[in-house]
């Protein structure tokens, strides 16, 4: 069975980045959750003309990829998701830990320092992971 370079990338971000945080699970539903959104806003895409070199006939030569598998797609859709993190802090419940998207830091109710320290957290971790 193939793994794509995608879902192995997926995967490899999910583990790296919930080992840093309060609660795996609540870490890597909140990543998921930003990973699809940037898919559902994904514009479709043609092929990859990856053929740039001419044979003896003059012909071109090299591949074509098809762009939902290629490391473009993973790049483009990994490229700003530790600065999208900056935007989540974790909701601390007695049984069960939350991370959600905040959306004004000026309307936020519970403790604003602690929420950024969160929030910094894991953006800072996504930083230091996966960026080159």
């Amino acid at each position: 069975m193939k793994i794509s370079m995608f879902h192995l990338c997926i995967f490899l971000l999910l583990i790296g980045m919930s080992h840093a945080v309060d609660d795996k699970c609540a870490a890597c539903k909140a990543v998921a959750g930003e990973l699809e959104i940037g898919l559902a806003r994904e514009k479709p895409r043609n092929h990859l003309d990856m053929r740039h070199r001419l044979d003896a006939k003059g012909q071109r030569q090299g591949k074509l990829i098809d762009y939902r598998i290629s490391e473009l797609r993973v790049v483009e859709l990994l490229d700003d998701l530790c600065e999208k993190m900056q935007d989540y802090t974790l909701r601390i419940f007695p049984d069960s830990h939350e991370w959600y998207k905040v959306g004004s830091w000026d309307n936020l109710r519970t403790n604003k320092q602690e929420a950024r320290a969160h929030s910094k957290d894991i953006s800072s971790y996504c930083g230091s992971d996966f960026k080159a």
